[in-house]
């Protein structure tokens, strides 16, 4: 009985020193910070970057943005697949050539549609 609660007398102790470091990093933070409102240089307004909220908060993006950094993320992460392939490659077989061969041609065919639907025309 005495090893059981043990266990919860563990996880209360850590409990209790991780409620202890959050309380004294939140303590330190209000008696370390500075804190000088003024009116003057805006620290009271609701909007602190240095421009007046006058109009609404809607602003158009246009999506080939979103396309340029979706392309980015696809490929960037396909190219960390072809490291691991180049360190074994000396003792793999032609079947992980052709495999690799493979996952290269459809690479190079999304490539082939972005260029085709002019998704990497920067305009």
């Amino acid at each position: 009985m005495n090893g059981y609660l043990d266990a919860y007398a563990t996880v209360a102790l850590l409990l209790l020193v991780g409620v202890l470091i959050i309380g004294g990093a939140y303590t330190a933070n209000r008696l370390l910070r500075p804190s000088r409102p003024n009116a003057a240089e805006g620290k009271l307004d609701t909007y602190e970057c240095g421009l007046d909220p006058v109009e609404g908060g809607w602003a158009q993006m246009q999506i080939r943005y979103y396309v340029y950094a979706y392309l980015y993320v696809l490929f960037a992460v396909e190219a960390v697949f072809l490291f691991p392939w180049a360190v074994v490659y000396a003792r793999s077989g032609l079947a992980v050539v052709a495999e690799m061969a493979v996952f290269v041609a459809v690479l190079a065919l999304g490539l082939l549609y972005a260029w085709r639907k002019n998704a990497l025309r920067w305009l």
